[in-house]
């Protein structure tokens, strides 16, 4: 279990705090969507689960153990990719003899066949690739890791189609019951049919925090120009299509969860959108 438990935290520069009193648990196994505005604290967040930024009030626990600590414990069991870093002069090679003895579940043959996912050889020089080679190898990386958790802040930023693509195989194949994936990112259609779990946040508030199968057995998305549907919408947003709806789900069947709208209800109306679950 990882908890999140009353966190406050501020920047030096900032006279109020990024995150004050944020609380949040997340189970084990499954892909998680973290979702918010910008300036909503969720790369704060990232840094506070990974023991990287100290609260100044309360504490992030990975299985009772305080991440701040850093710990061998936690720290062989949580791996972060930024969404911007850079690599020091060396050898990919290299890269991998210096930080692999610290994740004592490093798969060296994983990390080839990462690579090779991505059209990336070993014999690479890291501080000489592009934006996207960097991301496709820190991504190789963290996966061999085998960490618990996996943590990934806008993970396809400076990704190609192709390597988009190859992401989204990428965290399929890694998937089991015991590996947590956290993902933030504005990118949501690049991740949508990965996310096992919906997180979003806004002002210190987690907004909505909900299962996949919960969202779809409760609400249906669809596009329509019909007046009826419309004046019946839970929410209702103009689109290409006419408009874009969030309607009960009344017959069972699923559809498609439109991520983006479903943001703009949380953000607009959290209240009305989550009493849809306790209903």
């Amino acid at each position: 279990m990882l908890k999140v438990d009353n966190c406050t935290f501020s920047y030096s520069h900032r006279k109020e705090p990024v995150l004050k009193d944020f609380s949040l648990e997340i189970s084990e196994g499954g892909v998680y969507g973290l979702l918010g505005s910008n300036g909503a604290g969720k790369s704060t967040l990232l840094y506070l689960i990974s023991g990287l930024l100290t609260p100044s009030v309360g504490e992030v626990t990975l299985s009772g153990i305080n991440t701040r600590l850093r710990r061998p414990e936690t720290v062989s069991e949580i791996f972060i990719v930024p969404e911007e870093f850079d690599f020091p002069s060396m050898s990919l090679k290299k890269f991998i003899e210096l930080n692999s003895p610290f994740y004592p579940k490093f798969s060296y043959e994983e990390m080839m066949d990462h690579l090779d996912l991505f059209d990336l050889t070993p014999d690479l020089n890291v501080n000489k690739l592009s934006m996207g080679q960097k991301k496709k190898v820190a991504l190789s990386f963290a996966m061999a890791t085998n960490t618990k958790i996996l943590i990934l802040d806008e993970p396809t930023n400076g990704l190609d189609i192709p390597g988009k693509t190859a992401f989204r195989r990428f965290i399929s194949r890694g998937v089991s019951d015991e590996r947590i994936f956290i993902i933030s990112t504005h990118q949501v259609r690049d991740v949508a049919q990965l996310l096992d779990h919906v997180i979003m946040v806004d002002n210190s508030k987690v907004l909505f925090n909900k299962s996949v199968m919960e969202i779809q057995q409760h609400l249906k998305f669809i596009e329509t120009l019909d007046r009826r549907l419309i004046d019946c919408a839970l929410y209702a947003s103009n689109s290409l299509g006419g408009s874009a709806l969030i309607l009960p789900n009344l017959d069972g069947n699923d559809t498609e969860i439109n991520l983006e709208l479903l943001f703009e209800f949380a953000h607009d109306d959290a209240e009305t959108l989550n009493s849809v679950f306790t209903k």
